[in-house]
């Protein structure tokens, strides 16, 4: 259904794509989106399984996200655009809100929002909220100021809802934060609206991590929201208001995250596959376009727009890695496709319009270099690299010859401050490690990326990670094997039979050392009693057929070790390869088989060696790579106090502390 123009690779080499592209994709999605419009304009019901907040909240979601890109399509072109339907659910959608704020709708109304929650948690209507106040923002003259007085004060009166409701303690606290800011340019400010934009700025202050990171609410929670919540309200609430003093503070923030953020997506435009809400796809460039447009960025136009325009192509580019993700037109749930493991309970089939967000750039003239500069390479076909993401406990590896990205996590979880150190394991959060063209395996399959303790054949989870820093070409951190928490089914309800077995002593230390392709992986096991299976995985490895994915033994990497695994994977687009080799401690390795796959294919191996405790320490090379896997793996020798890899440029030596220290790395010549 996209009508696209032709390629221009002359001014966008990498992609071929320019702003032209673009505004072609906004028109497609939105025309798509508009067959599902309901009577009057108010909820845009698109078709699939509902969310856990209910098809009349779908509806508005399916308003409120489009609502925003055609608000953006329509500034970028300085045309009505879609518009003017928006204009009628902006009539319709909230009448049935009386002059008190409550609901006055005696029955179903096929147009008529839900409201925001004022007693409790706010719920999905909070969310939406700040999409439809952003509409507002950005396109007042063509939206506000053509509805009458009476139809403007049951609009702010439905809006106004979402500054008494009780936001999630996490980037919701935004969303008030955005309604109150819109509010007050429309001449509708008060002290509520003052008081909501005070405590979205001082919650977020104290997410702050450093470096230009945050966290999405207490603890180390760190995902996409980062760049699409967190940076992007506040500083495009500030930017469409002209706010100097929040953009002189928070501007500089922006341009810190985003130099080693952009380091974060693969040359074929795939963003990291980590963290909740993936199905928003390509609003992981929103801060991109955020930067491009307030001028906090360290990267040059051409750098921002081959980013922006890699992301998007390679979702909707049928001949691309992501295979297209639309089917009649509309965005489906998922990653490269329909994928049920990639989801949350909140996703409707009108959560991947958050897309919307990635649009941003249109705000800028089609004479701005964004869109005139000649496409440059992204940072991942730079020189090979190494960085340390220190506030998060991130390493970010890249290689040139292919372009992919992969980010060791030592660092980020889950689990709030005050939770307990427990419950089911959380894939898209605890594993050691993700890349841009893996992805975890589902709860209840063979996991990728872990190590794990096995007892009465119950698997231990990573729940709360406990960093221990970061540097050069290392990342270290610890964590308790949880044994003893749920099993949820895919809706997260507990479906376990109750505790399993404890070890309330133990303890996994473990230290990744980095360069090229290569991952050198080093694990301490304490207080683990005698007769503990051990398993450790590797990259999971997918296609879309079992043929697709073929298993090879490697040979012995270490002193009397077992062989590893090979894995190789084939498709239509692209190869792909992981490996996982033993070096000390480890006495068995397996391709697990996945029959779930993952988001990037319906098939999927992963590999692993094995051991049993007692063991002193547990040492592994490992490599994903989609490039040709010729160059030769570091030699390692490793002992229980010390373990020193000699790469091919250099030789790194790793001392561990007997106590709770901090691992020692030095760097020596080759």
């Amino acid at each position: 259904m996209l009508d696209l123009p032709a390629e221009d690779r002359d001014l966008s080499p990498g992609t071929g794509w320019t702003r032209a592209h673009w505004t072609a994709v906004a028109d497609g999605l939105l025309r798509a989106a508009a067959r599902y419009r309901s009577p009057r304009g108010g909820r845009l019901d698109l078709p699939g399984p509902p969310s856990r907040a209910g098809v009349v909240s779908d509806g508005l979601e399916g308003f409120a996200r489009t609502f925003l890109l055609a608000a953006l399509h329509a500034a970028g072109t300085d045309g009505e655009g879609h518009l003017p339907a928006y204009v009628e659910g902006l009539r319709s959608g909230p009448v049935g809100v009386d002059a008190d704020g409550r609901s006055a709708l005696p029955g179903e109304d096929a147009d008529a929002w839900p409201l925001v929650g004022v007693d409790g948690p706010g719920g999905q209507p909070m969310v939406e909220s700040a999409s439809v106040a952003l509409g507002l923002l950005l396109a007042r003259g063509r939206t506000w100021d053509l509805l009458d007085d009476a139809e403007q004060d049951r609009l702010e009166r439905w809006l106004r809802r979402c500054l008494h409701g009780e936001p999630a303690p996490n980037n919701w606290c935004f969303f008030p934060l955005t309604v109150a800011a819109a509010l007050e340019e429309l001449g509708r400010g008060d002290v509520a609206t003052t008081r909501a934009l005070d405590r979205g700025h001082e919650l977020a202050e104290g997410w702050y991590l450093g470096e230009g990171w945050y966290s999405d609410g207490d603890g180390r929670m760190v995902d996409h929201y980062v760049g699409w919540a967190m940076h992007l309200y506040p500083v495009l609430v500030a930017h469409l208001r002209g706010d100097r003093a929040v953009l002189d503070r928070l501007g500089p923030r922006l341009q810190e995250f985003l130099g080693t953020y952009a380091r974060t997506f693969d040359a074929d435009g795939a963003p990291l596959h980590q963290g909740r809400s993936l199905t928003y796809r390509a609003a992981a460039v929103a801060p991109v376009a955020l930067g491009a447009l307030t001028g906090w960025t360290p990267l040059s136009p051409g750098t921002s727009r081959r980013l922006m325009s890699g992301a998007l192509r390679h979702f909707l580019d049928p001949a691309g890695p992501g295979r297209g993700v639309l089917e009649d037109g509309l965005l489906t749930l998922g990653w490269h496709g329909p994928h049920r493991a990639t989801l949350q309970p909140y996703s409707g089939p009108a959560s991947p319009y958050w897309l919307s967000k990635a649009f941003l750039g249109l705000l800028l003239p089609a004479t701005d270099p964004l869109w005139t500069a000649v496409e440059e390479e992204p940072p991942s076909r730079g020189p090979d690299a190494v960085v340390p993401v220190a506030p998060v406990g991130w390493l970010v590896q890249t290689t040139r010859e292919d372009g992919l990205v992969r980010v060791h996590n030592h660092g980020a979880d889950h689990v709030p401050p005050g939770a307990a150190d427990g419950g089911a394991p959380d894939p898209l959060y605890a594993r050691w490690a993700y890349s841009t063209r893996t992805g975890p395996t589902p709860v209840r399959s063979a996991p990728d990326g872990t190590v794990r303790l096995v007892v009465r054949g119950r698997s231990s989870a990573r729940r709360r990670i406990h960093p221990l820093g970061c540097g050069e070409g290392w990342a270290a951190s610890w964590h308790r094997p949880v044994l003893d928490g749920p099993e949820p089914d895919g809706e997260g309800v507990d479906a376990g039979d109750g505790a399993g077995p404890r070890l309330p002593s133990a303890r996994v230390e473990s230290v990744v050392l980095a360069r090229g392709r290569w991952e050198v992986r080093v694990h301490r096991l304490r207080g683990v009693p005698d007769g503990v299976d051990v398993v450790e995985s590797g990259w999971a490895v997918a296609g879309q057929a079992v043929e697709d994915v073929v298993a090879t033994s490697l040979p012995s990497t270490g002193r009397g070790a077992p062989d590893g695994v090979l894995l190789r994977s084939s498709g239509p687009s692209r190869s792909l390869s992981g490996s996982l080799a033993p070096v000390r401690g480890w006495t068995t390795s397996r391709a697990a088989r996945v029959p779930a796959g993952t988001a990037f294919g319906r098939w999927a191996l992963v590999p692993e060696l094995l051991a049993r405790t007692p063991v002193d320490l547990l040492v592994s090379v490992a490599s994903l790579t989609g490039g040709t896997g010729e160059d030769p793996p570091p030699r390692v020798e490793a002992e229980p106090d010390a373990v020193v890899v000699r790469w091919a440029d250099g030789t790194t030596t790793l001392a561990l502390p007997e106590g709770d220290g901090l691992p020692r790395v030095d760097h020596g010549p080759a």
